[in-house]
């Protein structure tokens, strides 16, 4: 039974059975079953891909709503750095900041400083041997998710350092609670994401045991609250540029990442069909010459968020401003510093594709599988509520599922069954000679 918390669930009153999302889930973790699609929560990597397919709107991303800041004495707003590309009324990510203060935030922390952290380690990383080549980010929660489900041998490749969000909440909690004087028991950290993913990351933390972060909330949960703060700010209201340079704000769109690094043997992979096809080739030994590989869940990176408002490609135009108008050095830390990001707790593989704990049991039902698949007829149609043949096959030894779930092997029996009953119909008993045959008698 899986444990794990997901963010992405199904709202089963919306939903109309039409098979989109089976066939779009990058890890085929959803099937169609009486005529209501149902989510396998043990290979759901909550990259949100259904989201976006969804055109009845059943599949729901679950975060925090704006009562849960009361929780809280004080509260610390950790913008995504894709938060400042929505709004066409921001001039600055000043604007932002300021509206965010407005709504109430008692401190914000922009979380493109935890990515320019981020960065500063992975270059220490990249000069020594320690890691596996290529290196991959860690940055992604879905891609995290993915690799431990389904790509154990890259386990050894991850980045084993903590996401811009973990970095930036625990800098912003610890200079809050120093220079106000209060406890950390009364202090409120929330990330504002473009993601359901990081949701999950804050509730079912892989590689460390706990989060640092209290609360998330969806871009668009904020987005018209802000949208309205932001027409009523004064350029001279606006607080101190001496937060995040371009090099962390620049982590919104695909390839922010990787291009901060002091490396040219870099691939910068967005979308997580794309980013299968590269774990694929890397398992296979096909890619060669490169230190690290930067994987995003989302088209466009997180700017291609199924939380955030603002067009992909509109919003991915606003980063240049940025660049024009934003430092382009980044925060720094010293070696002594670099255990406190580290993950804390090992990735351990989880195998979704294990058939029976028992080895024999296991391998006789993998044999069944296959026989399967060569009786299905390899459409992958998705009618029989599987996303393909070999899944309807696994289902089906599984125990979920039957062969003539699928309609073209149903047809095939009912045909053959019709044949027979023909057959039987053209015979008469031997005890029955012709001529006492009459019309209408079998």
């Amino acid at each position: 039974m899986d444990d794990y918390y997901h963010s992405v669930v199904l709202d089963n009153k919306l939903c109309k059975g039409c098979t989109n999302c089976i066939k779009k889930c990058p890890t085929e973790a959803i099937r169609v079953r009486n005529g209501k699609a149902i989510i396998i929560n043990e290979k759901c990597i909550d990259c949100g891909e259904c989201l976006r397919t969804c055109p009845y709107k059943a599949k729901i991303a679950q975060t925090d709503t704006w009562d849960d800041l009361s929780k809280f004495k004080y509260r610390i707003a950790l913008p995504a750095p894709s938060l400042y590309m929505q709004f066409a009324n921001a001039p600055s990510k000043e604007h932002v900041i300021k509206a965010l203060q407005m709504l109430g935030f008692d401190y914000v922390y922009e979380v493109a400083r935890g990515a320019e952290i981020v960065t500063s380690i992975t270059n220490k990383i990249l000069k020594t041997e320690s890691y596996q080549r290529p290196v991959i980010s860690s940055a992604c929660p879905a891609v995290v998710k993915l690799i431990q489900l389904n790509y154990p041998n890259l386990i050894p490749n991850l980045l084993k350092i903590k996401s811009p969000m973990e970095m930036a909440a625990i800098n912003a909690k610890k200079e809050f609670c120093e220079e106000h004087n209060v406890s950390p028991s009364e202090v409120g950290v929330f990330f504002i994401s473009p993601c359901a993913a990081k949701m999950t990351a804050v509730k079912s933390p892989i590689g460390i045991s706990k989060s640092n972060v209290d609360g998330v909330l969806s871009i668009k949960t904020v987005y018209f609250r802000m949208f309205k703060q932001l027409a009523k700010i004064k350029d001279e209201e606006l607080p101190d540029s001496n937060q995040a340079g371009y090099k962390g704000v620049r982590w919104a769109a695909d390839g922010g990442e990787a291009v901060a690094l002091n490396t040219e043997k870099i691939l910068a992979v967005d979308g997580i069909h794309n980013v299968i096809k590269i774990f694929e080739e890397l398992e296979n030994d096909s890619i060669e010459d490169v230190d690290f590989i930067e994987a995003s869940a989302c088209t466009g990176g997180c700017l291609g968020g199924p939380l955030a408002v603002e067009n992909m490609f509109v919003a991915t135009a606003r980063t240049k401003k940025f660049k024009e108008s934003l430092p382009s050095h980044g925060l720094s830390i010293a070696d002594s510093e670099m255990e406190e990001y580290e993950f804390d707790c090992p990735i351990i593989h989880k195998d979704v594709t294990k058939l029976d704990t028992d080895i024999s049991e296991a391998m006789r039902k993998y044999d069944r599988m296959v026989s399967l698949c060569d009786e299905l007829p390899a459409l992958d149609c998705g009618a029989c509520g599987a996303p393909s043949c070999k899944a309807l096959a696994e289902d089906i030894v599984r125990g979920i599922a039957d062969i003539t779930d699928c309609i073209f092997v149903l047809r095939r029996k009912v045909r053959k069954l019709a044949e027979e009953m023909m057959a039987l119909e053209s015979r008469m008993p031997p005890v029955i000679g012709e001529e006492n045959k009459k019309d209408g008698d079998i």
